[in-house]
């Protein structure tokens, strides 16, 4: 019989309790003990680990977070760090560690495989920037809600002919901008990955009013050169020339939480009993992911050392279609 723990961490996913849950119950169902782990490595350290069983994980597949929580544990970035949280597992005779998180967090499952543990990761973060899988859990549910508030912005856009900008998360990836702004007819779209040009911004949305448009929506990654503070001071400074200013809207970590859709929850379970199907064949060292829309697996070494690439396909449809 094996033993088998589980945690999360880093930035918190809606659809990360639907992956505990199918993790506890996949793994009870095969005869095995299951625990989890409170506050993620942080939690791990501490020692604050106990038992789950299937009625534990029941009722939580609907609620956004995370029931184990997550935190920052700068310890555990150090080698001693993470040879006692190592030292921890074994005390308590759990044989194999299951984490849930993303490019943070995955590191972590690296370097805890590296040290000889046996540990798989399952891939989750809104931003989908995670190497080794085509969709992460939470992304679907972050989308909507981004699109919920374009449509919302274009309404009030519209009332007041005015020019709005949405800005969504996305720090080193833009896929939840170009996806957002493709799916809510943006005007514009400013990603981290490619560089952006205020006055191409500028130029857009006045030919937009040109064509007779009653609105105008620009929706931008944080992590672009020009985000919503950048590009609403450019267009305050320079107002006179081009002759409008932009109004912004952040939505931040609004897009976190909230009730995973359905098609989170469906991912994060199969994600879930992917990982104890991994562990049951003695694959560690691995990230289960979303590959042709199969569960899949890559191992962690390759996903820490390469950099998810945003789709061209996509942005040269956005182009197409602002």
């Amino acid at each position: 019989m094996k033993r088998v723990a589980v945690l999360t961490s880093g930035g918190d996913a809606p659809g990360m309790n639907a992956a505990i849950r199918a993790v506890v119950r996949c793994g009870v169902a095969k005869g095995w003990e299951m625990y989890g782990i409170k506050n993620g490595y942080a939690g791990l350290i501490a020692g604050t680990i106990y038992q789950l069983g299937t009625r534990d994980v029941g009722g939580i597949i609907q609620k956004g977070g995370t029931m184990l929580g997550s935190a920052r544990c700068e310890e555990f970035k150090t080698d001693e760090g993470r040879r006692k949280g190592i030292r921890i597992l074994r005390q308590m005779g759990i044989d194999a560690l299951v984490v849930i998180g993303g490019n943070g967090s995955q590191t972590g499952s690296n370097e805890i495989h590296k040290l000889g543990y046996p540990v798989v990761g399952i891939a989750s973060t809104i931003d989908n920037d995670l190497y080794g899988s085509e969709m992460t859990i939470g992304v679907d549910t972050a989308l909507n809600i981004a699109l919920e508030a374009i449509d919302r912005l274009k309404t009030t856009a519209s009332s007041h002919q005015r020019a709005f900008l949405i800005e969504v998360m996305g720090r080193d990836c833009g896929y939840l901008a170009l996806a957002a702004g493709i799916a809510g007819g943006a005007e514009y779209i400013l990603l981290p990955e490619i560089e952006s040009d205020p006055e191409e911004v500028a130029e857009t949305l006045n030919l937009a009013y040109e064509h007779g448009k009653e609105h105008a929506i620009i929706v931008v990654a944080e992590g672009a050169k020009y985000n919503a503070e950048a590009l609403v001071q450019y267009f305050e400074k320079h107002k006179d020339r081009l002759g409008f200013k932009i109004r912004a809207t952040i939505l931040g970590h609004v897009q976190r939480g909230g009730e995973p859709g359905a098609f989170d929850r469906i991912l994060a379970s199969r994600f879930g009993c992917g990982a104890i199907e991994a562990i049951d064949r003695e694959e560690y060292g691995v990230l289960v992911g979303l590959k042709n829309n199969k569960t899949a697996t890559t191992p962690l070494e390759e996903v820490v050392a390469n950099k998810k690439q945003i789709s061209m396909e996509m942005v040269n449809l956005s182009r197409i279609l602002d």
